[in-house]
């Protein structure tokens, strides 16, 4: 009934580190955001922007699934908005230690590196600012997050709706610890990078072989399945 074959579970284990290393990332960028907010505000703004993220991935969700169905031209867009998100979580990739080690200290308001203070080094703000920035940081990771998730799903329904539960629940329930997780592994974010680009590659080549004759690249592009997805 769950199509529980070879394909199935390559797409499942792909949803799945996609969903780790993008629940880590937005709550890193969120963790930066609220770094700079006095103590007692800092809580308030992480949580602010969590839901927020929640939200958004399950608005997304119902949208973006329906759109990338429709194939051809829309699965070409969503290829390279996701190659543009490959490059955000390069340039992502390679902040600063202590820019990192300041949002993983904002996000479990715990002084790590045992400096006498918590995420302390960065500017001071309002929480309307703070909120703000994390609002529009959310937009774009929440799309990010659902494309890449509906890209490595391809065809099974059931990865499709694993992943995005698995990803509400990471975003609602787990974020701190995997944005923690991520930054003392680093090299499990730069594994989720490189499955993102083979994602971002296949839904760009599905789409163009809806429009000109492209041969089948292992992998990546079968001729068959991407006319069976078209129909």
């Amino acid at each position: 009934m769950f199509g529980f074959d070879p394909s199935f579970f390559s797409s499942l284990l792909q949803v799945i580190f996609i969903d780790l290393v993008l629940a880590g990332d937005n709550a890193v960028v969120i963790g930066l955001a609220a770094a700079g907010l006095a103590s007692d505000l800092r809580r308030k703004a992480i949580m602010i922007g969590i839901l927020a993220a929640t939200v958004l991935r399950i608005g997304f969700a119902l949208i973006t699934t329906q759109l990338l169905s429709l194939g051809g031209g829309l699965l070409i867009a969503g290829g390279i908005l996701l190659l543009w998100v490959c490059w955000k979580m390069y340039r992502e990739l390679t902040v600063t230690e202590a820019e990192e080690e300041e949002a993983t200290e904002a996000l479990s308001n715990a002084d790590y590196n045992a400096d006498g203070s918590v995420a302390g080094r960065a500017p001071r703000k309002t929480l309307r600012q703070a909120v703000v920035q994390i609002i529009i940081a959310d937009v774009s990771m929440s799309l990010d997050n659902v494309l890449a998730v509906a890209g490595a799903a391809q065809h099974h329904f059931e990865a499709l709706v694993f992943g995005l539960a698995l990803s509400v629940v990471l975003m609602g329930v787990a974020a701190t610890f995997i944005a923690r997780l991520l930054h003392r592994f680093h090299w499990i974010a730069w594994i989720g990078l490189l499955i993102i680009l083979f994602v971002a590659l296949r839904m760009t080549v599905e789409g163009l072989g809806a429009f000109v004759a492209i041969p089948e690249i292992p992998f990546i592009y079968t001729p068959h399945a991407a006319a069976a997805a078209a129909h």
